[in-house]
């Protein structure tokens, strides 16, 4: 039996399922060679142009650059740089739309081309056939060279998986898009330079067989492959033209009979396949020492005049090829497609830049291609599932993608999908199975992103965790053993150790502290502490604090026994202030009396004035009724003493009784002005049987001034001082003449004073006092008479005298009436005594 390369060198070919066979479209494109790309004013560079992750900028703003130079670094297997296409200056660095099915920005360097070509410094690996294979393989890497036949996979790594394990070099010629010839025409006016490249990966890769796979459907490129490979071990296989016989799994199984398996790679089958513009790309890396700056672009489509392929640099906008080259857009329905019409996706607008991956720039007319394919139900119709290449199950994969049922789709290998849009083509219901199976597949990858994320987290949080714990354990034994060997230190030395000398301090310190504590309190302490501990040993009791509580009580016992000692203290000398503040009063009153006698034994004339002013300061002292009353008495107590010494034994009872009487009137104000009314009558009297003729006046006017004026107690107190002041006026006759200019001052001021019933009492003991003087200094028979006429007189009925002793008498008389009738007393007595007089 023949083996897989014998088979294969006879020409031996296999079919792969499904395919379909829509119109090629390849000959409007396939007629012209191969024509260079203007110069473009400005280049647009995704930093990401490949499977995999970008690389890290290592140009600025501002920053010129020469062609060929890179602008990114590379440290990962699936990091790819990128080479500025010409020389310039990056005039920005900030997103912009790429080629991508999504329309999304993607970050880019953008350079403004100054037509110079300015190469940066090439490096060509000389005798590239006795370089090592490492070696090529980075120079390959570095040279920013992935997949150009649409997939875009860095070719180093693809390379690398394949190193000494690769038995068949698979060259993918096929090139099944519709409309898509830059293979074909590439194959045409550079084959050479493809075989180069040929040779470079068979030095690498040592293969057993290299196989070149073309389809039929390119006559002109089978015959310069041909021609350039006679002598060269490879074989050439053209193969049925079939949509998608360019796919990787497909183009195996048809020239090897294997597949591909199922979460596995070709290099696990002992295959490697390679693109023929990849190999031109690894020719000029190695032997030219250019990265990848360009690649051939088929314009193709009605919308273009002269559909032909374009060698444009990276970064060019589709704008400036749609510029130079003839396009006139559709007026119903201008569409611009990256791709083919199988494979390819519709951009968003013209400013899209070229990429490593943009192999055709389809601009159909309405013709065409029809764009309005509205969606309809499916009819499960099974012509998905025959036309799969992959042997899935479009129908079922559009249900679960559509339901956003992922973990479904991947359990029916959604990721075998080669997206070649076979299933679409054959759908009667024009549903756009590529659309959804591409959603799918992002979001199943966007997914597994964040679950390695979260479980990379998960790993470094348990790493950190174990390494805490050995930290801790590791600090524990170091802490222990040097514990150990400081305690082996100290006792080998005599001395010791710190750490258990410093907590002996401590105990030492706390029995100290509990030493000085007070006895009682120390002793409830104890007793409490041992009552629990015997309860605790009981297990059975509560403890008792009984003892700590009778302490506490007495404290409380104490705190209020001391609270009321000091508000009764605080009484009791509030009540002695103001018992001292009466006595000092009393005593004040007995000391101006007694002056007043001494100066009066001296000098009756000077005495005058002091009596008035002592009177004066009295009524302001005795501003208090109660006050005022018990001066008034001590007064008079006083008076009738030095009249005792003078008067015989009989004066002095009559006087005593008087005085006890007046003594209990003034205790009440009301009394007291009544005895003072009395006291005037006894003066008026008085002075009458000395000068009856000049007394008789001023008693009428002054009778009926009080008859008016006694309706009022102030007023009553008022007319009672004129009278005081009149009883002066009749005594100044008799007395020396200084004497009558000060009674007439102080009378006055007694008018003034007396206006408050308060000082009224005090000017009526005053006039008092003065009156008892002048019977002191008459006669004492005179005297005698006028009381005894004025106190009774049984014959005489209408005696004024009479009624005043009977008011006097009367202690429960209205002060008002008393002080009326004494008036009209008064009056009737004073009209009896002018009758008399003017009788005789």
């Amino acid at each position: 039996m023949l083996s897989l390369i014998e088979q294969i060198k006879t020409g031996s070919l296999w079919d792969f399922p499904g395919g379909v066979h829509p119109e090629q479209n390849k000959q409007q494109s396939n007629q012209t060679s191969i024509v260079s790309c203007p110069l473009p004013k400005q280049l647009v560079l995704p930093l990401k142009q490949h499977i995999g992750k970008p690389g890290d900028i290592l140009v600025g703003v501002g920053e010129r650059v020469l062609k060929g130079q890179p602008l990114t670094h590379i440290n990962a297997m699936f990091m790819l740089p990128i080479h500025a296409p010409t020389s310039g200056t990056v005039t920005a660095i900030e997103s912009r739309t790429t080629a991508h099915p999504s329309g999304l920005s993607e970050l880019s360097i953008v350079i403004e081309t100054d037509g110079e070509e300015q190469w940066y410094t090439r490096n060509p690996v000389e005798h590239y056939l006795d370089a090592a294979p490492e070696q090529l393989v980075e120079t390959i890497r570095q040279a920013g060279i992935s997949g150009l036949g649409g997939a875009g996979f860095p070719t180093a790594t693809k390379i690398q998986s394949g190193l000494t394990r690769t038995d068949i070099l698979i060259i993918n010629a096929a090139e099944c898009e519709p409309y898509i010839t830059a293979d074909d025409r590439l194959m045409q006016d550079r084959a050479d330079e493809i075989l180069q490249g040929i040779e470079i990966l068979e030095h690498i890769l040592k293969p057993k067989l290299t196989v070149i796979g073309i389809e039929d459907n390119k006559p002109n490129a089978i015959k310069a492959l041909e021609k350039s490979a006679k002598n060269m071990d490879i074989q050439i296989r053209v193969i049925p033209t079939k949509y998608p016989s360019g796919g990787e799994k497909q183009l195996i199984k048809i020239l090897t009979n294997l597949e591909v398996p199922n979460n596995g790679i070709p290099a696990d089958i002992g295959i490697l396949v390679q693109n023929v513009g990849t190999a031109y790309a690894i020719k000029r890396a190695v032997i030219d020492g250019e990265p990848l700056i360009d690649r051939v672009v088929t314009l193709t489509g009605n919308a273009f005049k002269q559909p032909q392929n374009v060698q444009a640099l990276i970064g060019t906008s589709i704008a400036h090829l749609l510029e130079h080259f003839d396009y006139k857009a559709d007026k119903k329905a201008p569409r611009l497609i990256m791709g083919g019409p199988m494979m390819g996706f519709t951009l968003p607008h013209a400013n899209v830049p070229i990429t490593k991956t943009s192999n055709c720039i389809l601009a159909p007319t309405y013709r065409e291609i029809d764009p309005r394919q509205d969606e309809m139900a499916c009819i499960r119709c099974s012509q998905c599932a025959e036309a799969c290449p992959a042997s899935l199950l479009p129908q079922q994969l559009q249900w679960y993608a559509k339901s956003q049922e992922y973990d479904k789709c991947e359990e029916l290998n959604l990721k075998d999908c080669i997206e070649c849009g076979a299933c679409a083509f054959v759908c009667p219901s024009e549903i756009p199975l590529v659309q959804y199976y591409r959603q799918a597949k992002a979001e199943i990858r966007a997914r597994k992103v964040e679950s390695e994320a979260a479980e990379r987290a998960k790993n470094r949080f348990e790493e950190r965790k174990a390494r805490l714990e050995r930290d801790k354990l590791e600090r524990e034994n170091r802490f222990s053993k040097a514990a150990t060997e400081r305690r082996k230190e100290m006792k080998a030395s005599g001395g010791d150790d710190a750490v258990a000398a410093a907590i002996a301090r401590v105990k030492a310190q706390k029995e100290q502290s509990n030493k000085e504590v007070k006895p009682a309190v120390a002793a409830a302490i104890a007793r409490a502490k041992a009552k629990q501990a015997q309860a605790a040993e009981n297990a059975s009791q509560e403890p008792d604090n009984s003892e700590m509580s009778k302490l506490r009580e007495e404290r409380k016992r104490l705190a209020r026994e001391k609270k009321a000692q000091k508000q009764t203290e605080d009484a009791q000398a509030q009540a002695e202030r103001s018992q001292d503040d009466k006595k000092t009063a009393v005593a004040e009153a007995i000391a101006r009396a007694k002056a007043r006698k001494a100066q009066q034994a001296q000098n009756p004339a000077e005495t005058s004035q002091v009596d008035e002013t002592s009177s004066n300061q009295q009524a302001s002292d005795n501003a208090d009724p109660k006050k005022a009353a018990v001066a008034a008495a001590i007064a008079r107590a006083k008076a009738r003493k030095a009249q005792q010494a003078q008067e015989p034994a009989e004066t002095s009872q009559v006087d005593e009784t008087s005085s006890n009487q007046q003594v209990s009137d003034d205790a009440d104000p009301k009394k007291a002005a009544v005895a003072a009314a009395i006291a005037r009558a006894k003066a008026r009297k008085a002075q009458q049987a000395q000068n009856p003729a000049e007394t008789s006046q001023v008693d009428e006017t002054s009778s009926n001034q009080q008859v008016s004026d006694n309706a009022d107690p102030k007023k009553a107190a008022v007319a009672a001082a004129i009278a005081r002041a009149k009883a002066r006026k009749a005594q100044q006759a008799q007395e020396p003449t200084e004497t009558s200019q000060v009674d007439e001052a102080s009378s006055s001021q007694q008018v003034s004073d007396d206006a408050d019933p308060k000082k009224a009492a005090v000017a009526a003991a005053i006039a008092r006092a003065k009156a008892r003087k002048a019977k002191q200094s008459s006669s004492i028979p005179e005297a005698e008479k006028m009381a005894d006429d004025a106190q009774s007189s049984p014959a005489e009925s209408n005696n004024p005298a009479e009624v005043s002793s009977v008011l006097v008498t009367d202690d429960n008389v209205d002060p008002k009436k008393a002080a009326v009738a004494a008036a009209i007393a008064r009056a009737k007595a004073r009209k009896a005594q002018q009758q008399k007089k003017q009788g005789e």
